[in-house]
Parts: C-alpha cells; structure tokens; sequence
C-alpha cells in the first residue's frame, strides 16, 4: 500500500507550469500530459504551486482530483495566459480564517491599518498621515503611473499607457502584452498562496468588488520589484510570442527572488496590522466527527 499524498507546503515548490494542446490524465499512477501522437510528458503536479490550462488541453476527472489532493492550483486561461477563465480550489477550507479576514475587511480603522501596511511595504516608507482608503488607492495610482513611465525610458520602450483589451490578446502593444503576460503569472502563484494559506482571493482591501481584489493587493506588492521591470526588459528585446520569453523569465525570477517563500509570510504580516486579534471561531461549535490527521501542507490545504 502507497502512503496517502499530502501536499508539499507553497514555499517548497516550482512556481507555474503551463499547458497547451493535450490531454491531462492519470495513467499507471503518474499525472501526465498526452499529445496527439500519443505521447506521453510526466509532470511532477505534487511539486507545482499552479497549472496554466491553455486553449487546447482536456482534463480527465482523475488528474482535476490529483491535483485537489496534492494542492495544486488549476487556472484555465486564454492565449498568452492573459485571459482567466476558471480556477480549481486546492484551499481556502479554513472557515476562521475566512471570518478573520472578513471581519477586518468591514472594521474601517482595520481595513486602513492593513491598506497603510501595504502601501509601506510597497513603497518602502510610511504614507501620508491622515488619509482615507480612497485617497491612498488615489496616491498610489500616480506612483505606479510615474514608475510604469520610468521603466519605459529606461528599457527605451515606448509608452502610452497601461492600455489592454482582454478580448483581443493581439491590440496590445508589446510593452502591454509583456506586461499582461507577466503580471498573469504572477497572479496565479499568488492566488495559489492565498488559498492555501486559507483566505479568500475575493475580499480585498485596497481592491473590492472583484473575484481576484486580494490576489491584486498582494500581487502589487512584488509586481515592481519582480514582474513589471522584467516585462520592459522582454519587450525591449523581442517583438514576436512575447508571452513564451515571459514565462520562462518568470520562472527563472520568482525562484532568484524566493517569491514562493515569501507570499504567505507577507500575507500574515498585513492581516497583522489590521490590529485585530486572530481567535478560532469554531471552539463554541460541535467538533468534526473525524479529526484531521498530520499535515505536511500549508493551513487552507484540503488534505
């Protein structure tokens, strides 16, 4: 008898991996990739934070359960990895940290705490005192505007404007494509980190209203030390399929820069300046009829 599989925690993994034009499934035990011609590619899902699903693949019922079992991320996405379509749910199965996150989402003071957390860390110094949620989102905005404005000069690239139509990959300019392909793969490995960490990728703090606002607060945090500055460089380089240099450059950046170890950490250290102590809600509840075994995995984890 095999030993049950348990997910490897997010900091231990590869980052991304994406997938184009087969089928996914579980044959004699390994998940695999099979071509047209019958081939066959192992790939290692238990050791990926995320799968990129492009146009082209399929996915048997088998390989969608292997990879909620070892904890890897499933996001369906368009051409060039800019479009999301859906995403599997390996996490995101800690009902307190859910309510935590949520109840300092509604405390006003906290919410502010949390958003002059990020705006601290983003920035590398404390923001303007006095100010509301909707005037630092609006403080922020002119920095990022100014920064996307100076990488272009510095990679020589010209610039209009963060400027894209996720409807049509192809009426970007390449400074955009770059950008959209970049900052996509930067989301999935955060959006991975977020669930299995046990929060909610849709309850956000600077950004609301949107299935991924958490996922972009956390993102923003890294995308101009990692992701963006990468993407000028790729643009100033090449002109054609973009998107391919991107991900291999991503990969090669996320692991120099230890991206993976430091997603969760930072996720806790914001939440912690919401000033709102973590309590376990369920202790006043019925316990589980069967307790949770050894984890090796990280807190949202389902096994």
């Amino acid at each position: 008898m095999l030993p049950n599989l348990k997910p490897l925690p997010i900091k231990d993994r590869i980052s991304i991996l994406f997938v184009e034009y087969g089928n996914i499934d579980v044959l004699d035990g390994a998940f695999v990739v099979v071509d047209k011609t019958g081939i066959r590619t192992q790939i290692p899902v238990g050791s990926i934070c995320c799968l990129m699903l492009e146009p082209g693949t399929r996915m048997s019922h088998a390989a969608v359960a292997l990879a909620a079992k070892v904890g890897t991320l499933l996001i369906w996405v368009g051409e060039g990895g800019v479009r999301l379509y859906s995403s599997g749910q390996p996490g995101g199965a800690r009902s307190d940290k859910l309510l935590y996150q949520a109840k300092l989402a509604l405390d006003e003071n906290a919410r502010l705490r949390i958003v002059r957390k990020m705006y601290e860390m983003r920035f590398g110094e404390p923001p303007p005192a006095k100010r509301s949620v909707d005037q630092l989102r609006g403080i922020e905005g002119v920095r990022v505007k100014e920064s996307y404005k100076l990488l272009a000069k510095r990679y020589k690239v010209p610039w209009k404007g963060r400027n894209y139509d996720v409807k049509d990959w192809d009426s970007g300019d390449i400074a955009n494509k770059c950008i959209s392909a970049a900052t996509a793969c930067l989301y999935g490995i955060t959006e991975a980190a977020i669930l299995a960490a046990g929060y909610a990728p849709a309850i956000g703090f600077i950004h609301t209203g949107k299935p991924l606002s958490f996922v972009y607060d956390i993102a923003d945090i890294f995308k101009f030390d990692t992701v963006v500055p990468l993407a000028f460089k790729v643009a100033s380089e090449f002109t054609k399929e973009p998107d391919r240099v991107i991900r291999k450059e991503c990969r090669r950046i996320f692991t120099e820069k230890k991206i993976l170890e430091k997603l969760i950490p930072t996720i806790q250290d914001i939440l912690d300046a919401g000033g709102i102590e973590f309590t376990d809600p369920v202790k006043a509840v019925v316990p589980v009829a069967i307790p949770l075994g050894e984890r090796l995995g990280d807190a949202g984890h389902r096994y």
